[in-house]
């Protein structure tokens, strides 16, 4: 393959000849070809779906030099026949090319092809071309895909690194300009150079994928072990060079002694795959904490990229199917690599130390415990995925964290069960059969289960093809001075083997596996002087619940004390923990309310949380606040994945001289879909609100106490490219009775350009009230539910009475009438102008009051998006009112939408991992 690169234009010229090799027993009458550089030349491909599907913008608003692609692709046989290659709209990132004749077992054919790849910018894949005028090639040109099970595995490109190329010999003439450097893991050999270019020759053997970096200057160091030359430009900070040496000839001795040897001459390590693939947990933190030596962050950093590269590199298993195998040896030999160089690492490294943090969970976890505590966040939010699932189908916490850590914990339990060192030698024997031949699950399983004469289908039917939780805790538990009499129960569905634990002064005196056979008998165990028996104690199984684990064995001794920790913390499952925090909330008649929120939960959910958060009124000299208690119902299987019980309250002042009461219990429905990586959210709300209203002398209507019956329902899918939602809303009460339905649909174009249309529809069922409290609002929200974040709801004046909430007639203007007691209907429409954040909005619908004809009304408008439904301002420009912008007082007449709720801004930062 002859390669001219073009730095300037960040074009690669390409002549390439491929042998193609049927080693198969099948007659072939096509070959496919993996294009994944093709993958950034359209905003619809696979790859641009799944960077909307997790909220990546960058793609979709990049300009059209910085996508990339393959043109003019032309493919011959030696005599210059020309074959017929087909590329789907659906999938550019491969092609399949029509032999037109069958191509036997044992016989090759020949493939001359031309074609060019611009190669796209690396801010989207960390692969690409950069600024400082280089490339980091990865997949950039076409190869043939691996043949298996008697077809070519059609892997679109989704990010994931995990592309399924054939086996094969590469020989490339390169050709760059002779001020350029190259760095690769192939052999190079330097053919010839002028003062303008450099012709240098690539080659490597048995070979699924390699990489290619052209620099003006080379950013990468190269360290010999042993046989192996070692490039790195991994960040360290400033440490001993000799240091460094010696920690990547550690790792590199490390995995050989406890893997394998790694079967070529030459391993690339880069701070690009470092940051593709990071260490969680180390990279969250502020550099200015700087809670671990530079030495150990550089340690942590290689280590983690060079197991990821050198096992990827150097097995040949299926990437995107059986990409635990790979997560379960990285993870399983980083957490040996820590037991045995580092054992007394905690998870916050100097922190933890801290006077002011050091009795906190966090401070006091281990290094190696912090994975069960990643992996659990999403079994508790009832997110978690088989280990088993391909890679594609995962969220984006699944992929990167969650089932990487829960792989290779999964090994170290069973290791664990299982002793003598059984996964260790039978990861060793594995990767050996591995660098030869190609392998996959069942290959693996029946190594292990050759290697034991214990039964451990357990291990692959619950552990690594299921999500049901594990989860057991003591039965009934008799004691004597010489002996405990306990049974275990497993409350859920898995059976598995659990370790058990006898304490005495928070030592371990004893520990055994209880057998599958042993979960719901009667056993017998000698007393030992022990003070409590704990299931699971140092968490080596996976379990999804541990706070259930524990039996104190003495008199008036509670199993697990109470302990009230300052913010956030860890779950701790040696106390029951009670959270506080302060809190400061904001309305113009309560001004600013300082207070405290008390909480039983931690960064996991449970299934009972509770929340209260007692204030006080600065301006009202008294207490307000809010409460709630839920019950979380959560169902492992089925569309319903949570059933959500509660009773919520709320004390506040509605005017400066009067308060509301309301307490609402409710049930909610939450509904998904089967393929998780659907952001499409459906829930059905039934809402009983009673609310209590102290007397105004400033507020017309004020004194009504009422109760009202909400059903609501929503369906909501939001993405980068689109969103689209779907709610109705009944309600019925004794003087009223009202249904309204909204549709939303916002779209990004092509050109960068957003459009947003919504529709709202309400109308009066009944209505013998004859106040306006429970109106549709057209210009404001009527919030007599007290729903939404009104900042002075009884004020018409005034900077705060220009909020804007998006609901009901969502008009921005203030029109007359500014209430509809029959029906309403809008349409409120918006499209981005000059900047993605700059909109033209325009609104229009009809209102229906008792005794008058129907009224048309519109507005129009320019909207700042600084953030999405969380900052915005509207300027009114013309409505039925004229033209506004003639007008005197054009300040008041400003709308803005400001969320001022650091947990709702929060979820713009996390909605790219859920």
């Amino acid at each position: 393959m002859a390669v001219d690169a073009d730095m300037d234009s960040k074009i690669l010229k390409i002549d390439q000849e491929i042998t193609f090799y049927n080693q198969s027993p099948d007659t072939l009458t096509s070959i496919v070809l993996n294009d994944w550089n093709n993958a950034f030349a359209e905003r619809e491909s696979p790859m641009g779906k799944r960077f909307s599907d997790e909220f990546y913008n960058k793609f979709h608003l990049a300009s059209e030099k910085e996508l990339g692609g393959t043109f003019g692709l032309r493919i011959e046989d030696n005599d210059q026949k020309s074959f017929t290659w087909e590329r789907t709209k659906k999938n550019p990132d491969y092609i399949t090319i029509q032999l037109g004749k069958n191509l036997l077992p044992n016989e090759k054919i020949k493939l001359h092809l031309t074609y060019t790849e611009k190669i796209p910018s690396d801010k989207f894949t960390k692969y690409g071309y950069f600024e400082k005028y280089g490339m980091h090639l990865k997949n950039w040109f076409l190869t043939p895909a691996r043949y298996e099970n008697r077809q070519f595995i059609k892997y679109s490109n989704e990010n994931l690194d995990d592309i399924a190329n054939a086996v094969s010999d590469f020989d490339i003439e390169l050709k760059i300009n002779s001020k350029n450097k190259i760095t690769t893991d192939l052999a190079i050999e330097q053919l010839n150079q002028t003062a303008k270019e450099t012709n240098i020759k690539l080659t490597g053997k048995n070979r699924s994928d390699f990489d290619l970096i052209i620099e003006k200057e080379s950013s990468y160091s190269s360290f010999r072990i042993n046989n192996l030359e070692v490039f790195t430009n991994i960040k360290s900070g400033k440490f001993n060079d000799s240091l460094k040496s010696q920690i990547i000839k550690r790792v590199v001795d490390y995995s050989s002694n406890n893997i394998g040897q790694y079967p070529f001459e030459k391993i690339i390590i880069s701070e690009t795959d470092y940051e593709k693939n990071p260490f969680y947990g180390l990279n969250q933190l502020p550099h200015f904490m700087r809670p671990f030596h530079t030495d150990f962050l550089f340690e942590i950093k290689f280590l983690k990229t060079y197991l990821n590269n050198y096992l990827k590199n150097s097995m040949r298993l299926d990437s995107r199917k059986d990409n635990w195998i790979y997560d379960g040896i990285q993870i399983f030999t980083m957490m040996n690599y820590i037991d045995e160089y580092h054992p007394n690492s905690k998870m916050l490294g100097s922190i933890s130390k801290f006077f002011l943090l050091r009795n906190f969970k966090m401070a006091q976890t281990d290094f190696n415990e912090q994975y069960s505590y990643y992996y659990m966040l999403m079994a508790r939010k009832n997110l978690d995925q088989p280990l088993n699932e391909p890679k594609n189908v995962l969220i984006k916490y699944n992929v990167q964290i969650a089932n990487k850590y829960k792989a290779g914990l999964s090994f170290h339990y069973l290791d664990d069960y299982l002793g003598e060192d059984i996964v260790s030698s039978g990861i060793k024997q594995f990767y050996a059969r591995n660098t030869q031949e190609q392998t996959g699950r069942s290959d693996f399983e029946e190594l292990l289960k050759s290697k034991t004469t214990k039964n451990i289908n357990w291990f692959f039917n619950y552990i690594i093809d299921s999500r049901m939780p594990i989860d057991y805790k003591f039965d009934a538990v008799t004691k004597t001075k010489d002996s405990i009499t306990f049974s275990v129960k497993n409350k859920g569905i898995p059976l598995v083997p659990m370790p058990i634990f006898g304490i005495r002064d928070k030592q371990v005196i004893f520990k055994k596996w209880l057998e599958t056979k042993d979960i719901d008998t009667v056993i017998t165990f000698e007393r030992k002087k022990i003070d409590k028996l704990v299931l699971n104690y140092n968490n080596e199984v996976p379990e999804f619940n541990l706070r259930n684990n524990w039996k104190s064995l003495n008199a008036f001794s509670l199993n697990r004390p109470l302990k009230m920790t300052f913010f956030e913390d860890l779950e701790d499952p040696h106390y029951s923990q009670l959270f506080y925090v302060p809190t400061l909330f904001y309305n113009k008649y309560d001004g600013f309310a300082p207070g405290v929120s008390l909480y039983n939960y931690s960064f996991f959910d449970k299934p009972f949380m509770f929340i209260l958060n007692p204030m006080y009124s600065i301006n009202t000299k008294s207490l307000v606040g809010s409460y709630t208690f839920a019950y979380n119902q959560y169902l492992r299987e089925g569309n319903l994945y949570n059933i959500r019980y509660s009773l919520n309250g709320s004390y506040y002042h509605y005017a400066s001289d009067a308060a509301y009461l309301k307490l609402y219990p409710s049930v909610s429905f939450f509904i998904r879909e089967p393929n998780y990586r659907d952001n499409r959210k459906q829930a059905i709300t039934l809402k009983y609100n009673i609310i209590y209203k102290e007397p105004s002398a400033i507020v017309i209507d004020s004194t009504d106490n009422y109760s009202i019956l909400n059903l609501k329902y929503y369906n909501i899918k939001t993405e980068v490219t689109s969103h689209v939602k779907f709610l109705t809303d009944v309600q019925l009460s004794s003087p009223f009775g009202k249904i309204s339905a909204e549709m939303e649909y916002r779209k990004l174009f092509n050109d960068n350009r957003y459009f947003n249309a919504r529709i709202f529809a309400g109308t009066f069922l009944y209505n013998t009230n004859n106040n306006q409290n429970y109106n549709f609002g057209i210009s404001r929200v009527n919030d007599y539910m007290f729903d939404y974040a009104v900042y002075a709801r009884s004020d018409t004046t005034g900077i705060l009475s220009q909020q804007y909430i998006h609901a009901q007639g969502g008009f921005k203007s203030f029109l007359s009438p500014p209430e509809a007691n029959q029906w309403l209907t809008t349409t409120n429409l918006s499209y981005s102008l000059l900047w993605n954040w700059v909109d033209a909005y325009a609104d229009f619908g009809l209102a229906k009051n008792k005794g008058i004809s129907n009224t048309f009304l519109y507005d129009s408008g320019i909207r700042l998006n600084l953030v999405q439904d969380y900052f915005e301002l509207y300027f009114p420009v013309y409505s039925s009112n004229g033209f506004e912008l003639s007008e005197k007082n054009y300040g008041e007449k400003i709308r803005f939408i400001f969320i001022f709720n650091p947990k709702s801004l929060i979820n713009l930062f996390t909605r790219k991992w859920f």
